[in-house]
C-alpha cells in the first residue's frame, strides 16, 4: 500500500462544531462591539485560538494588550467547552464511524491532527475516546497549521514516515500544513476549492476507493 496510515483533521471532518465555535467568538465579539458573521468565522478553520482571535481584533476599534487578548480567549474557550458538553455520540455520522472502522480492519493506522487543545475531550464525548492510534493535538504543538508541526508529530507517534500518511482536512491550512511536511492529502468541504489537495472527496467515505 502506498499509505499506512491516515491522519484525520477533527472539527469538520471527523464531527462538527462549527457552531459550537461560532457561538462562542459571537459572544466574544459583541462583548467589544465587534462585527461578526459566519463568514468571518470560517476564516478561523484550522488556526489556533490566539490566530483567530487576532483576525476577529482586525475589526476591534481599540487597543488591546497581550495580556487582555489572553482574557478573552480563555473565556472564548470556557464558552466553547461549555456548549461541547452537550456533544454525544449522536454527532458522529454512521458514514464517518463505518468508514473508520473499515480503514482500521484494512489494517491503517489512525491518528488526529488537530490544532484544537479540546480535541481529546471532543472524541471522548462523541464515543471516539479510545479509538485513534494517536493524538497530536494543540496541547503538543508549538505552531499551528499551516505550520505542519501537529502533522509531523502524529507521524512521530505512529512511528511512520511523513510519506507513507495520508492527511484528510476541510482547511486550506491543514492542506497547506500536510504539503509542507511532506505529505499527500484529502480535501472534504470546503476545501475542495482551494485545489490544493492531492484529492477531493465528495464523501468521507469516498477515501475507501482512494487507499484501494
Amino acid at each position: 500500500m502506498k499509505y499506512k496510515a491516515i491522519i484525520f483533521d477533527l472539527d469538520g471532518v471527523i464531527c462538527h462544531t462549527d457552531q459550537n465555535h461560532y457561538q462562542a467568538w459571537k459572544a466574544i465579539a459583541n462583548k467589544l462591539n465587534i462585527y461578526f458573521d459566519e463568514m468571518i468565522n470560517n476564516q478561523l478553520r484550522g488556526i489556533s485560538r490566539m490566530e483567530s482571535l487576532n483576525i476577529i481584533l482586525e475589526r476591534y476599534d481599540g487597543k488591546m494588550s497581550e495580556e487582555e487578548k489572553a482574557k478573552y480567549a480563555d473565556e472564548k474557550n470556557n464558552i466553547y467547552k461549555k456548549l461541547l458538553e452537550n456533544m454525544s455520540e449522536s454527532d458522529l455520522s454512521l458514514e464517518v464511524k463505518n468508514t473508520l472502522v473499515d480503514l482500521r480492519s484494512r489494517g491503517f493506522k489512525l491518528a488526529i491532527g488537530s490544532s484544537s487543545k479540546n480535541a481529546k475531550y471532543i472524541l471522548h464525548q462523541i464515543g471516539l475516546g479510545t479509538f485513534f492510534d494517536a493524538i497530536s493535538d494543540g496541547n503538543n504543538i508549538k505552531n499551528s497549521k499551516p505550520d505542519p508541526e501537529v502533522f509531523l508529530k502524529a507521524a512521530e507517534y505512529l512511528n511512520e514516515q511523513p510519506q507513507r500518511c495520508l492527511i484528510v482536512e476541510d482547511a486550506v491550512a491543514g492542506l497547506e500544513a500536510a504539503k509542507a511536511g511532506g505529505m499527500d492529502s484529502c480535501a472534504i468541504g470546503d476545501a475542495i476549492s482551494s485545489g490544493k489537495a492531492t484529492y477531493n472527496l465528495n464523501l468521507f467515505k469516498d477515501l475507501i476507493k482512494i487507499i484501494e
